[in-house]
Protein backbone atom coordinates (compact mmCIF):
# COMPACT_ATOMS: atom_id res chain seq x y z
CA UNK A 1 0.00 0.00 0.00
CA UNK A 2 1.42 3.36 -1.06
CA UNK A 3 1.68 6.40 1.19
CA UNK A 4 0.53 9.88 0.22
CA UNK A 5 3.28 12.44 0.79
CA UNK A 6 2.33 16.09 1.29
CA UNK A 7 4.24 19.28 0.52
CA UNK A 8 4.56 22.44 2.59
CA UNK A 9 1.56 23.87 0.75
CA UNK A 10 -0.54 20.82 1.67
CA UNK A 11 -0.62 19.40 -1.85
CA UNK A 12 -0.07 15.71 -2.58
CA UNK A 13 3.41 15.26 -4.02
CA UNK A 14 3.93 13.53 -7.36
CA UNK A 15 7.53 12.27 -7.18
CA UNK A 16 7.15 10.07 -4.07
CA UNK A 17 4.59 7.95 -5.91
CA UNK A 18 7.15 7.16 -8.59
CA UNK A 19 9.84 6.46 -5.99
CA UNK A 20 7.59 4.07 -4.07
CA UNK A 21 6.50 2.19 -7.18
CA UNK A 22 10.06 1.72 -8.40
CA UNK A 23 11.05 0.45 -4.94
CA UNK A 24 8.19 -2.05 -4.98
CA UNK A 25 9.20 -3.33 -8.41
CA UNK A 26 12.87 -3.67 -7.40
CA UNK A 27 11.83 -5.54 -4.26
CA UNK A 28 9.89 -8.14 -6.21
CA UNK A 29 6.43 -7.12 -5.04
CA UNK A 30 3.65 -8.79 -7.00
CA UNK A 31 1.45 -5.70 -7.06
CA UNK A 32 0.76 -2.35 -5.46
CA UNK A 33 -2.29 -0.74 -3.94
CA UNK A 34 -3.41 2.83 -3.33
CA UNK A 35 -6.07 4.80 -1.43
CA UNK A 36 -6.13 2.51 1.58
CA UNK A 37 -5.89 3.52 5.21
CA UNK A 38 -2.12 3.95 4.83
CA UNK A 39 -2.70 6.34 1.92
CA UNK A 40 -4.77 8.45 4.35
CA UNK A 41 -7.69 8.20 1.97
CA UNK A 42 -10.01 9.88 4.48
CA UNK A 43 -7.90 13.06 4.28
CA UNK A 44 -7.95 13.22 0.49
CA UNK A 45 -10.43 15.05 -1.68
CA UNK A 46 -12.02 13.24 -4.59
CA UNK A 47 -9.82 15.04 -7.14
CA UNK A 48 -6.73 14.07 -5.14
CA UNK A 49 -7.84 10.45 -4.97
CA UNK A 50 -8.33 10.29 -8.73
CA UNK A 51 -5.02 12.00 -9.35
CA UNK A 52 -3.23 9.38 -7.26
CA UNK A 53 -4.91 6.56 -9.19
CA UNK A 54 -3.85 8.12 -12.49
CA UNK A 55 -0.27 8.61 -11.29
CA UNK A 56 -0.04 4.99 -10.18
CA UNK A 57 -1.35 3.76 -13.53
CA UNK A 58 1.10 6.00 -15.41
CA UNK A 59 4.11 4.97 -13.34
CA UNK A 60 3.38 1.26 -13.46
CA UNK A 61 2.77 1.20 -17.20
CA UNK A 62 1.40 -2.32 -16.87
CA UNK A 63 4.51 -3.68 -15.13
CA UNK A 64 2.52 -4.78 -12.09
CA UNK A 65 -1.19 -5.07 -11.34
CA UNK A 66 -2.61 -2.51 -8.95
CA UNK A 67 -5.58 -2.38 -6.60
CA UNK A 68 -7.58 0.70 -5.64
CA UNK A 69 -9.43 1.10 -2.37
CA UNK A 70 -12.89 2.66 -2.74
CA UNK A 71 -13.94 4.41 0.44
CA UNK A 72 -16.92 6.64 -0.37
CA UNK A 73 -19.75 6.53 2.12
CA UNK A 74 -22.69 5.88 -0.23
CA UNK A 75 -23.53 3.60 -3.12
CA UNK A 76 -23.69 6.16 -5.99
CA UNK A 77 -20.32 7.71 -5.12
CA UNK A 78 -18.72 4.31 -4.60
CA UNK A 79 -19.97 3.12 -7.98
CA UNK A 80 -18.60 6.25 -9.64
CA UNK A 81 -15.21 5.82 -7.94
CA UNK A 82 -15.13 2.09 -8.69
CA UNK A 83 -15.83 2.64 -12.37
CA UNK A 84 -13.19 5.37 -12.53
CA UNK A 85 -10.58 3.01 -11.05
CA UNK A 86 -11.58 0.26 -13.48
CA UNK A 87 -11.23 2.63 -16.45
CA UNK A 88 -7.83 3.75 -15.15
CA UNK A 89 -6.59 0.17 -15.31
CA UNK A 90 -7.02 -1.19 -11.78
CA UNK A 91 -6.80 -4.97 -11.71
CA UNK A 92 -9.10 -5.19 -8.68
CA UNK A 93 -10.87 -3.04 -6.11
CA UNK A 94 -10.98 -3.02 -2.31
CA UNK A 95 -14.29 -1.75 -0.91
CA UNK A 96 -14.39 -0.15 2.52
CA UNK A 97 -17.67 -0.20 4.45
CA UNK A 98 -19.70 3.00 4.78
CA UNK A 99 -20.01 5.20 7.81
CA UNK A 100 -22.27 5.41 9.79
CA UNK A 101 -21.95 1.64 10.09
CA UNK A 102 -24.49 -0.86 8.87
CA UNK A 103 -24.23 -4.59 9.34
CA UNK A 104 -25.46 -7.98 8.27
CA UNK A 105 -27.84 -8.11 5.28
CA UNK A 106 -27.67 -4.32 4.79
CA UNK A 107 -23.90 -4.33 4.46
CA UNK A 108 -23.98 -7.38 2.17
CA UNK A 109 -26.48 -5.57 -0.06
CA UNK A 110 -24.38 -2.39 -0.03
CA UNK A 111 -21.22 -4.17 -1.16
CA UNK A 112 -23.07 -6.30 -3.72
CA UNK A 113 -24.61 -3.26 -5.40
CA UNK A 114 -21.22 -1.62 -5.86
CA UNK A 115 -19.51 -4.82 -7.02
CA UNK A 116 -22.28 -5.42 -9.55
CA UNK A 117 -21.39 -2.14 -11.28
CA UNK A 118 -17.88 -3.26 -12.32
CA UNK A 119 -16.42 -6.21 -14.19
CA UNK A 120 -13.15 -6.65 -12.28
CA UNK A 121 -12.59 -8.65 -9.07
CA UNK A 122 -13.61 -6.98 -5.83
CA UNK A 123 -12.22 -7.35 -2.32
CA UNK A 124 -13.88 -6.38 0.93
CA UNK A 125 -11.77 -4.56 3.49
CA UNK A 126 -12.96 -6.49 6.51
CA UNK A 127 -11.23 -4.53 9.26
CA UNK A 128 -13.54 -4.04 12.25
CA UNK A 129 -10.38 -3.60 14.35
CA UNK A 130 -9.71 -0.28 12.57
CA UNK A 131 -13.05 0.66 11.02
CA UNK A 132 -15.49 -0.52 13.68
CA UNK A 133 -17.56 -2.45 11.14
CA UNK A 134 -17.22 -5.73 9.28
CA UNK A 135 -18.81 -8.97 8.18
CA UNK A 136 -18.55 -12.38 9.78
CA UNK A 137 -16.84 -15.14 7.77
CA UNK A 138 -20.24 -16.65 6.99
CA UNK A 139 -21.52 -13.26 5.79
CA UNK A 140 -18.48 -12.78 3.57
CA UNK A 141 -19.16 -16.13 1.98
CA UNK A 142 -22.84 -15.21 1.51
CA UNK A 143 -21.75 -11.99 -0.22
CA UNK A 144 -19.48 -13.95 -2.57
CA UNK A 145 -22.30 -16.34 -3.41
CA UNK A 146 -24.66 -13.43 -4.08
CA UNK A 147 -22.13 -11.45 -6.13
CA UNK A 148 -19.46 -13.79 -7.60
CA UNK A 149 -16.91 -11.09 -8.51
CA UNK A 150 -16.46 -10.44 -4.77
CA UNK A 151 -13.60 -12.89 -4.55
CA UNK A 152 -11.12 -11.41 -2.07
CA UNK A 153 -11.07 -10.52 1.64
CA UNK A 154 -8.60 -7.87 2.79
CA UNK A 155 -8.34 -8.49 6.53
CA UNK A 156 -6.65 -6.51 9.30
CA UNK A 157 -6.63 -9.30 11.84
CA UNK A 158 -4.34 -11.53 13.83
CA UNK A 159 -2.97 -14.62 12.16
CA UNK A 160 -5.25 -16.69 14.39
CA UNK A 161 -8.25 -14.62 13.29
CA UNK A 162 -7.30 -15.01 9.64
CA UNK A 163 -6.98 -18.77 10.10
CA UNK A 164 -10.54 -18.88 11.46
CA UNK A 165 -11.74 -16.87 8.45
CA UNK A 166 -10.00 -19.21 6.00
CA UNK A 167 -11.50 -22.21 7.80
CA UNK A 168 -14.93 -20.89 6.72
CA UNK A 169 -14.32 -19.45 3.24
CA UNK A 170 -11.81 -22.12 2.19
CA UNK A 171 -10.63 -21.72 -1.39
CA UNK A 172 -13.81 -19.96 -2.47
CA UNK A 173 -12.31 -16.58 -1.59
CA UNK A 174 -8.73 -15.32 -1.59
CA UNK A 175 -7.61 -13.90 1.75
CA UNK A 176 -4.98 -11.20 2.22
CA UNK A 177 -3.92 -9.64 5.50
CA UNK A 178 -2.31 -6.31 6.36
CA UNK A 179 -1.31 -4.94 9.79
CA UNK A 180 2.04 -3.75 8.38
CA UNK A 181 3.15 -7.38 8.01
CA UNK A 182 2.93 -8.30 11.68
CA UNK A 183 2.92 -12.10 12.16
CA UNK A 184 3.97 -12.32 8.53
CA UNK A 185 5.16 -15.91 8.41
CA UNK A 186 2.21 -17.19 10.43
CA UNK A 187 -0.19 -15.42 8.06
CA UNK A 188 1.17 -17.56 5.24
CA UNK A 189 0.91 -20.66 7.43
CA UNK A 190 -2.71 -19.72 8.11
CA UNK A 191 -3.42 -19.84 4.38
CA UNK A 192 -3.12 -16.21 3.25
CA UNK A 193 -2.40 -15.94 -0.46
CA UNK A 194 -0.56 -12.67 0.06
CA UNK A 195 -0.16 -9.59 2.21
CA UNK A 196 -0.74 -5.87 1.70
CA UNK A 197 1.64 -4.07 4.07
CA UNK A 198 3.00 -0.58 3.53
CA UNK A 199 6.04 0.22 1.43
CA UNK A 200 8.27 0.71 4.51
CA UNK A 201 9.69 -2.84 4.56
CA UNK A 202 8.70 -4.12 1.13
CA UNK A 203 12.14 -5.51 0.30
CA UNK A 204 12.24 -7.84 3.30
CA UNK A 205 8.53 -8.60 3.29
CA UNK A 206 8.43 -9.54 -0.39
CA UNK A 207 11.44 -11.79 0.16
CA UNK A 208 9.68 -13.40 3.13
CA UNK A 209 6.59 -14.06 1.03
CA UNK A 210 8.61 -15.61 -1.77
CA UNK A 211 10.51 -17.80 0.71
CA UNK A 212 7.31 -19.00 2.36
CA UNK A 213 5.72 -19.81 -0.99
CA UNK A 214 8.87 -21.76 -1.92
CA UNK A 215 8.75 -23.71 1.35
CA UNK A 216 11.95 -22.15 2.69
CA UNK A 217 10.70 -21.32 6.18
CA UNK A 218 14.21 -21.08 7.63
CA UNK A 219 15.08 -18.17 5.33
CA UNK A 220 11.66 -16.60 5.84
CA UNK A 221 11.99 -16.66 9.62
CA UNK A 222 15.51 -15.22 9.49
CA UNK A 223 14.29 -12.30 7.38
CA UNK A 224 11.25 -11.84 9.61
CA UNK A 225 13.46 -11.53 12.68
CA UNK A 226 15.30 -8.71 10.92
CA UNK A 227 12.18 -6.72 10.20
CA UNK A 228 10.10 -7.50 13.30
CA UNK A 229 11.44 -4.72 15.60
CA UNK A 230 10.55 -2.08 13.01
CA UNK A 231 7.14 -3.60 12.25
CA UNK A 232 6.35 -3.73 15.96
CA UNK A 233 7.36 -0.09 16.34
CA UNK A 234 5.08 1.20 13.57
CA UNK A 235 2.14 -1.11 14.27
CA UNK A 236 0.96 0.58 17.46
CA UNK A 237 -2.25 1.87 15.93
CA UNK A 238 -3.17 3.55 12.67
CA UNK A 239 -2.11 7.12 13.61
CA UNK A 240 1.27 5.76 14.74
CA UNK A 241 1.71 3.93 11.42
CA UNK A 242 0.80 7.00 9.39
CA UNK A 243 3.34 9.07 11.28
CA UNK A 244 6.31 6.78 11.91
CA UNK A 245 5.77 4.15 9.22
CA UNK A 246 5.74 6.86 6.60
CA UNK A 247 8.79 8.47 8.20
CA UNK A 248 10.74 5.19 8.08
CA UNK A 249 9.66 4.76 4.45
CA UNK A 250 10.89 8.27 3.65
CA UNK A 251 14.27 7.59 5.24
CA UNK A 252 14.70 4.29 3.43
CA UNK A 253 13.52 5.71 0.09
CA UNK A 254 15.78 8.75 0.29
CA UNK A 255 12.83 11.14 0.46
CA UNK A 256 12.58 14.18 2.66
CA UNK A 257 10.09 13.64 5.50
CA UNK A 258 6.82 15.10 4.30
CA UNK A 259 4.56 17.62 5.96
CA UNK A 260 1.65 16.31 7.99
CA UNK A 261 -1.97 16.72 6.98
CA UNK A 262 -4.27 17.12 9.97
CA UNK A 263 -5.70 15.42 11.83
CA UNK A 264 -2.41 13.73 12.66
CA UNK A 265 -0.34 12.60 15.60
CA UNK A 266 2.68 14.79 16.20
CA UNK A 267 6.20 13.32 16.35
CA UNK A 268 8.24 13.33 19.53
CA UNK A 269 12.04 13.62 19.71
CA UNK A 270 12.23 9.99 20.84
CA UNK A 271 9.95 8.84 18.05
CA UNK A 272 11.97 10.67 15.42
CA UNK A 273 15.22 9.24 16.72
CA UNK A 274 13.89 5.70 16.96
CA UNK A 275 12.38 5.83 13.47
CA UNK A 276 15.74 6.96 12.10
CA UNK A 277 17.56 4.18 13.97
CA UNK A 278 15.21 1.50 12.68
CA UNK A 279 15.45 2.81 9.13
CA UNK A 280 19.24 2.88 9.31
CA UNK A 281 19.30 -0.67 10.70
CA UNK A 282 17.42 -1.92 7.64
CA UNK A 283 19.24 0.21 5.11
CA UNK A 284 18.04 1.99 1.98
CA UNK A 285 15.20 0.75 -0.20
CA UNK A 286 17.18 1.35 -3.36
CA UNK A 287 18.78 -2.01 -4.14
CA UNK A 288 17.54 -5.45 -5.15
CA UNK A 289 15.54 -7.65 -2.78
CA UNK A 290 17.52 -9.47 -0.02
Amino acid sequence: MLYAFFGADGAVLRDPITVQIEAAIRAGAEGVAVLGLATEVGKLGRAEQRQLVEWVAQDLGGRLPFAVTVADGNVPDMIESARFAERAGAAWLILQPPRPPISGPQLIGFFAEVARAVSIPVAIQNAPEFLGIGLTPAELLALHEAQPNVTVVKAESTAVGVARLIDVVGDRMTVFNGRAGLELTDNYRAGCKGMIPGIDFIDLQAAIGHAMMAGDEVRAEALYRRVLPAVTFVMQGLPHLLLYGKLIAAHRLGLAPCHLRNPSDQPTPQGLAWARRLADDLGPLTGPAP
